[in-house]
């Protein structure tokens, strides 16, 4: 099983980013995929999630309307559109896949099943 990220880096404030998260080794088909970021000293948080197949999806407050996620079956990958980004997104950003549905994969850390390896995003002010 792996989920290999990619995307991320050093963007000035107001910029744009767009992360990537390729799975393969399970069913994808089967997984809600969620973003998570875990910033130096804190907690790992729940950014977006995605359905498996509706289009359901879910955002974190701090994040709507700036963060869209998108996945393309087909690829077997997940996309996080990030936009109009803030320092207080600086953070390592990583993909999840739950089983069950996105309400399940909003409920956070403990739900995921396989965790990729992070990539680093740094927002300068």
């Amino acid at each position: 099983v792996q989920l290999v990220e990619s995307g991320g880096g050093l963007v000035q404030a107001g910029g744009s980013l767009r992360l990537s998260c390729a799975a393969s080794g399970f069913t994808f088909d089967d997984y809600a995929i969620g973003w998570f970021r875990q910033a130096p000293g804190k907690e790992r948080e729940v950014v977006s999630c995605i359905s498996r197949g509706d289009g359901a999806t879910y955002y974190a407050d701090s994040v709507k309307g700036r963060f869209a996620i998108s996945r393309d079956n087909a690829k077997n990958t997940v996309y996080l559109q990030m936009k109009n980004v803030k320092p207080e997104d600086t953070a390592v950003y990583y993909c999840g896949g739950t089983w069950g549905s996105v309400f399940t994969c909003r409920g956070g850390s403990d739900y995921v099943a396989y965790w990729g390896q992070g990539t680093q995003v740094t927002v300068s002010s």
